[in-house]
This record gives C-alpha cells, sequence and structure tokens, in this order.
C-alpha cells in the first residue's frame, strides 16, 4: 500500500526545509522550476498518495504512473494531480537532465470559498478522471508563459498575491478543460496492484468513523469500480490476483475491524454504529457481525 506525501514531507524531501507560513496557513499554495527539484542529489519521486493537488507541466520522455494507469508521453504534457490517488513518473530516456518544466502544488483550503463548487469535482482532479493533455509547441508556450507570471508573482510583495496565483492556476485549468485529455495509455505491467493500492487508499480515506454522523459510503466492489471508472470484474480481478481476497473481503475486514473498534471504544448505541457503518437496519448490523464473529455486537461490547 501506497504512503502520504504530505506538505512538510514534500519541502523536507525537496530542499530540507520547512516555509514559515506552512503550519499557520490553512489554505497553501506554491510553484517551482522542475529543474530545482530532480536530479541525482534529490529524493526520488515515490509511488504515492499526496495530501495536495499538483499541476505540472512536463517536457522530455516520460511514463506517468497513475492510479492503475501508466501515461506514456514524449513531448510535453500538462499533468493534474489530486490528493485521492497516487502516482509517481519515471524519465524513459534514462537522462533526468533532459528533463525540464514547471509545477505548482496547492491544497484544497487554498480554494475554499473562491471557486464555484469543489475543485476535486473538477474532471481533471476526479478520481476516475483523465489527467494528461498532451501539448503542441503553441500550447507549450501558452501555459510556460502563466507559470512563469506565478514565479514572478511569488516572490513579490502584493498583498493580494495569492488572488492573483489562484487566478492563474484557474486560467490553466480552464485552459485544459478546453483541451482533449490523453487517451492513448501505455498499460504498466504491475497494473494489478496499481489498481489494488488505489483500492485500499479509499477504502482507508472513509475511516477513522469519528460521530455516528459519519456515514461508510463506498460499501460495494460496484461502488468501488464506479469510483475508480473500471468494470466491476477487473476491480475484482485485479485485487484477488494481487492479494488472494475477493474485494468483498477486504471491505468486510475493515467494517468489522472498525465495528470492533466503535463497540470497545465509544458509548454510541448499537443501532447508531450499524447505522455509520452503512447498515440501514441494526437486524442487518447484527446478522454482518455474528457471522464475521459468532457473536453479537452487545456480546462482543461485554466481553
Amino acid at each position: 500500500m501506497s504512503t502520504v506525501e504530505s506538505l512538510s514531507d514534500f519541502y523536507q524531501n525537496k530542499f530540507s526545509f520547512l516555509p514559515d507560513n506552512l503550519q499557520k496557513d490553512v489554505g497553501h499554495f506554491n510553484v517551482f522550476k522542475l529543474e530545482d527539484c530532480i536530479g541525482d542529489n534529490k529524493t526520488p519521486i515515490a509511488y504515492s498518495r499526496r495530501d495536495f493537488y499538483k499541476i505540472a507541466l512536463n517536457r522530455g520522455h516520460n511514463i506517468y504512473h497513475y492510479a492503475d494507469k501508466s501515461i506514456e508521453v514524449n513531448g510535453t504534457a500538462l499533468m493534474f494531480f489530486n490528493p485521492q490517488v497516487p502516482y509517481t513518473w519515471e524519465c524513459a530516456s534514462g537522462n533526468v537532465s533532459d528533463i525540464t518544466g514547471f509545477f505548482c502544488i496547492f491544497t484544497e483550503a487554498f480554494f475554499s470559498e473562491k471557486i464555484r463548487g469543489s475543485i476535486s469535482e473538477l474532471p481533471l482532479f476526479s478520481v476516475g478522471g483523465k489527467p494528461a493533455y498532451i501539448l503542441d509547441q503553441k500550447q507549450d508556450m501558452q501555459v510556460e508563459s502563466i507559470f512563469l507570471k506565478m514565479l514572478e508573482e511569488i516572490n513579490t510583495d502584493y498583498i493580494y498575491k495569492y488572488d492573483l496565483l489562484r487566478n492563474y492556476v484557474n486560467e490553466i485549468i480552464h485552459f485544459a478543460l478546453k483541451t482533449e485529455p490523453a487517451e492513448t495509455l501505455y498499460r504498466h505491467p504491475d497494473a494489478n496492484s496499481r489498481i489494488t493500492s488505489v483500492f485500499v487508499e479509499l477504502l482507508e480515506r472513509q475511516f477513522p468513523i469519528e460521530s455516528p454522523a459519519q456515514r461508510f459510503s463506498l460499501r460495494s466492489a460496484k461502488d468501488f469500480a464506479n469510483q475508480l471508472s473500471v468494470h466491476v470484474n477487473h476491480l475484482n480481478r485485479a485485487i484477488k490476483d494481487t492479494t488472494g481476497k475477493t474485494t468483498t473481503h477486504h471491505i468486510a475486514d475493515r467494517l468489522l475491524a472498525e465495528a470492533k473498534a466503535l463497540l470497545r471504544h465509544t458509548d454510541w448505541n448499537i443501532s447508531e454504529i450499524g447505522y455509520c457503518l452503512g447498515f440501514e437496519e441494526p437486524t442487518h448490523f447484527n446478522n454482518f457481525f455474528k457471522k464475521q464473529t459468532k457473536l453479537s455486537p452487545t456480546a462482543f461490547r461485554i466481553v
């Protein structure tokens, strides 16, 4: 299972320092030249989820591993990465010095109450979306000009610079929305383990249950397949081949673990626990728990 890279991890791994405003600001934004963040003395880019959004303009011969897909690009690619999906990329030419470009990173809070709807709902940032846009020379220059304005603005003392930077990010987003995403996918030989990793990430992100009002919503293999935009049979085969267990088995195991924790460590009644775990009726929760443990929830709680 992939790990999660935090903003603090990113800065420590790439630059060995933390920005002064990282802990104080709920919303964070920064922009970089790609060449400053890669090379022989830099930490390798791990296949993992990040807890921030990223937009990258990369030039060169690269392979981008994103969820269960891998995209091979020899040229310029505009890439969009979201916090729900693990990803990495590798230099296909073998020479990292051939790779140039820009990228910016930001938290969802950077956009809160500033755009219509949630940024995660945009198709280029959705879990099952298409994150890659192949650019020609003219498009490359258009996007580069926006990144150059970001780099210039981030270093000014202008009091409203983050509003302006937010507008630049929106400009790139709308540029992409008007452009066709890349359809040609390079299938990685280890695609099954990648889709399994994303499934586990989505499953784990629903926990822990911290209040009776919280609801476990992705409860079936079909729910996860829909979220990942893959056929349920493909998801089931990938998970079974990788782990030896069925998708349903993984979901049931995680539900059971959370049910035990809630029964042991909260004073919520059985109906509340069952409901927040996605069971519409207390009898359904009782039957599930008893099938898994041979004990009723009430009996388990007093043992």
